[in-house]
């Protein structure tokens, strides 16, 4: 739910959220609608398909619970080193290392000399290195300390040297430099709007729909369509199929009629 999404929001929905679904069987049995509708406010709506699915793949494999194995984790779907690694620090206090973006930000300014704040060190090298660092107890106090300074000390773009406590053994707070901006990559997008912003209103527009009622795709794309600006038939159609491929809606074609109408997954 935090990622890309502002925590103020989530500490106010995720506890609706577990109200919801208090267990992951109760999640597990859920339609999947229920729970994207649950989602709504909490970002990209294909998180919640995927964690569904991950509920189902605990209820039918795990008995309804975590497992505190990292084999098994990483044989869930959805789940990679990275969150297998964060689930059984936090949640099982083992003593792992964690390597989040910050983390591999702060480790790598400190033992090597990063030329310039958008440098950091490869992969591999940052998580050998983590689990040599590790201290042998209280490991998951160390993750977070880390996490925490990455996110509010040793930021990505104006790191704050001078308030760092470890700024003394620091290889990079002397060598540091801001690089020249280059211009980032932009996602596809339909009169200036990204298309994440279209795939949003789509989901929102069949929400708000009786459970169960289809729409037209011709008046779902006249009803997300920005006034005075009619969208490429083309375009939408490629919209709805990437939404189809990531399991959120489902397309139904009537040979007769040659319409296409959508439905929430």
């Amino acid at each position: 739910m935090l990622q890309q999404t502002q925590v103020q929001r989530v500490l106010t929905l995720y506890p609706r959220f577990l109200r919801r679904f208090p267990t992951i069987r109760s999640l597990s049995a859920a339609r999947q609608r229920s729970v994207v509708l649950a989602w709504r406010g909490m970002g990209y709506n294909n998180r919640a398909v995927r964690l569904h699915r991950l509920a189902r793949t605990l209820t039918r494999h795990c008995d309804g619970r975590v497992p505190a194995s990292r084999q098994k984790l990483l044989s869930l779907p959805g789940i990679g080193r990275y969150t297998a690694s964060a689930v059984l620090a936090f949640a099982f206090r083992k003593p792992v290392p964690v390597l989040d973006v910050n983390v591999r930000r702060v480790l790598s300014r400190i033992f090597w000399r990063m030329p310039s704040t958008a440098h950091v060190k490869s992969e591999k090298d940052i998580w050998n290195l983590a689990s040599a660092v590790l201290p042998s107890r209280r490991a998951y106090d160390w993750n977070q300390a880390l996490m925490d300074l990455g996110a509010m000390v040793c930021t990505a773009r104006t790191p704050r040297c001078r308030e760092c406590p470890l700024a003394h053994i620091c290889c990079s707070h002397t060598t540091m430099r801001r690089p020249v901006a280059r211009p980032q990559n932009t996602e596809p997008t339909f009169a200036g709007i990204p298309r994440r912003i279209y795939r949003g209103r789509v989901i929102e527009e069949l929400r708000s729909l009786r459970e169960g009622r289809p729409l037209s795709m011709q008046a779902l794309q006249h009803t997300v369509s920005e006034a005075g600006t009619p969208m490429d038939s083309r375009w939408f159609s490629r919209l709805l199929a990437g939404l189809e491929k990531d399991g959120l809606v489902r397309l139904r074609r009537n040979p007769r009629t040659r319409l296409t109408t959508v439905h929430l997954a």
